[in-house]
């Protein structure tokens, strides 16, 4: 049963859990389909789908997939999103507009700047022990988690690989300041080197389910 903080308890939590976080991860998705990735039975994903649904966590919506009866997909709604917490947001909205009042917005500019050199540093550290693009982009993705954006990858190619980040825990903040967000862009490029280029290819803030950023390497 959910509790008011938005949190679930009893002896199926962690299930209910798990199928938030796949939600989250992979977007709208059969109770079949969730059922074969955490395996336990459909049924089983049906109710805890049912559950959710009633504590306003999920929505399903018919979809046809050929022949044969539409099939039912499940994703996430917006109330969902207590499940997975912007960090400090009240605190951060609250910093960004006082920064913005006694400094300007030149003075959020070297903010940010000095920020961005601090995240350069620090992943820069670990990111270049690694040798292939790879093992450089995984180690970056597994930073981010570490900081909470839910981040993973996927390869297209020998040279392209795609950083996911499924949450954004400082998506207020982001609203209430883009810079953050070019920000984080040039930390990627600057801390993976001149050698590859990184274009974001889906972004939260303009309306997508997760960020995503194309890194590729440049080919001389």
């Amino acid at each position: 049963m959910p509790l008011k903080d938005g949190s679930y308890k009893g002896p199926h939590w962690a299930t209910r859990r798990a199928i938030l976080e796949l939600l989250k991860r992979r977007g709208s998705q059969s109770s079949a389909e969730m059922a074969d990735e955490l395996g336990v039975s459909s049924m089983a994903v049906r109710q805890h789908l049912q559950e959710l649904e009633q504590a306003g966590d999920v929505v399903s919506n018919d979809e046809s997939r050929g022949v044969g009866r539409p099939t039912k997909i499940w994703g996430l709604t917006n109330q969902a999103e207590r499940h997975f917490p912007d960090r400090h947001r009240d605190l951060m909205l609250d910093l960004i507009n006082s920064v913005k009042e006694v400094m300007g917005q030149a003075g959020m500019d070297k903010l940010l700047s000095q920020r961005a050199k601090e995240q350069i540093s620090v992943y820069s550290k670990r990111v270049q022990s690694r040798s292939k693009l790879k093992q450089k982009v995984d180690e970056l993705a597994d930073i981010r988690s570490e900081e909470g954006y839910m981040a993973e990858t996927q390869l297209e190619s020998e040279n392209s690989v795609l950083l996911i980040e499924n949450h954004c825990p400082i998506c207020s903040a982001a609203e209430s300041c883009v810079g953050l967000c070019s920000v984080e862009l040039d930390v990627f490029k600057k801390t993976l080197g001149k050698s590859v280029s990184v274009e974001r290819v889906e972004h939260m803030i303009s309306g997508d389910r997760r960020c995503a950023y194309r890194i590729k390497k440049v080919v001389s």
